[in-house]
């Protein structure tokens, strides 16, 4: 298997011959990792539960996991799933690796979809499961939104959406969310929705796919599935804690694969995980965060804030040139757009992650507006 170089990679590589200027303290904005302490909660619950390391955790999770999980589904979107319909998840990058090569390894021609530009591990999972990759080019044009084109989708046999976007920060809106059930249904497709930003909104709660699954009378899911986080919501990114969920007779195969994959969470995780899947206020904090950050932005930078995420996803004239200026007068890292796409996706933008505390985030964007009057 041959894989594409990672854009962290591709961005170290850029930069390599740079040396930024002293003027400045080092910051930056390349990674979605938040920075912000994880609750005091949640690692008191860790540490009084780490006498279980003794244990080998059960693949299908700890029952007081599963409840954690089932209780927020509940809380945040109103859904009321049964413990066949989630499977707790070692985070949710193993998943989107290896559920497409559990979807697809007996199909003859697989073919999957998704947005361009991307999780690179969509692309990664792909190429493990020698799947055809059509995509969703996302631009100014489509609002960066999925454009459907029904005679592509005749063949497809895993459609992966990812709202909020994640480099683009774009919300697909409801009806369209229940578009997608519909034709999952009609071309009888897998279709998949990356969630992990969806507690990161601005103003009002997101949906899930699973509700616009319910509201076009799909109440048991079939062939749609969401994946979540804990890492984005309860800044707690080496947890490792997720969820997949939805119909629960792809899952009950699915499970079955994962007994021999070897990603359960270990025990002391999972009682940690519990406590912060079941509890909203603390995620409320870290959104009060981004909001501020985000008002920094649009003041700063004089541009209109979106609607979910931590990312701004920024026009430029040439993005390469734009990151290595940057690095190199003002000592700040950003990520080019074109690292994220393929086939020209990306390009005129980099991607900024808001993940600090207000005073390094309006330091970085006040450096970022300087660079714009210089470069751009």
């Amino acid at each position: 298997m041959k894989f594409e170089t990672y854009p962290f990679e591709k961005l170290n590589s850029l930069l390599s011959d740079i040396t930024p200027s002293s003027d400045y303290t080092p910051l930056s904005l390349t990674i979605g990792e938040p920075q912000f302490e994880t609750p005091q909660f949640i690692l008191d619950e860790l540490c009084q539960r780490s006498s279980l390391l003794n244990k080998y955790p059960a693949t299908a999770g700890e029952e007081i996991l599963q409840k954690g999980i089932l209780t927020y589904l509940k809380n945040r979107f109103d859904l009321s799933l049964e413990s066949s319909q989630i499977i707790p998840t070692f985070g949710t990058r193993e998943v989107l690796f290896n559920f497409p090569q559990f979807l697809l390894h007996d199909v003859e021609h697989p073919t999957m979809i998704f947005p361009n530009p991307f999780y690179q591990i969509y692309e990664g999972s792909a190429i493990a499961s020698r799947a055809e990759v059509l995509y969703f080019d996302l631009n100014k044009e489509n609002n960066f939104t999925p454009t459907i084109d029904e005679e592509e989708l005749k063949n497809v046999d895993l459609v992966i959406l990812n709202s909020p976007n994640n480099p683009t920060s774009a919300v697909m809106a409801f009806e369209e969310l229940k578009k997608w059930v519909k034709l999952a249904l009609k071309y009888n497709f897998v279709l998949l929705n990356d969630e992990c930003y969806i507690d990161l909104y601005l103003d009002e709660p997101l949906p899930s796919l699973l509700n616009a699954s319910m509201e076009v009378g799909n109440s048991e899911f079939k062939n749609v599935l969401v994946i979540n986080s804990i890492s984005k919501r309860s800044s707690a990114p080496g947890l490792r804690s997720g969820f997949i969920a939805g119909d629960k007779e792809i899952l009950k195969a699915y499970m079955r694969y994962r007994t021999y994959v070897g990603t359960a969470l270990p025990l002391p995780l999972q009682y940690a995980s519990a406590v912060a899947w079941s509890e909203q206020s603390h995620v409320d904090v870290f959104r009060q965060k981004y909001i501020k950050n985000f008002a920094l932005a649009k003041e700063i930078l004089d541009i209109q804030t979106p609607k979910a995420t931590f990312y701004i996803w920024l026009e430029v004239k040439d993005e390469l040139e734009f990151t290595r200026k940057l690095y190199q007068n003002y000592n700040l890292k950003v990520l080019a757009g074109s690292f994220l796409g393929r086939e020209g996706a990306g390009k005129g933008y980099v991607r900024l992650a808001l993940v600090y505390e207000a005073d390094k985030t309006k330091e970085a964007l006040q450096r970022i507006k300087q660079a714009l009057k210089e470069i751009n």
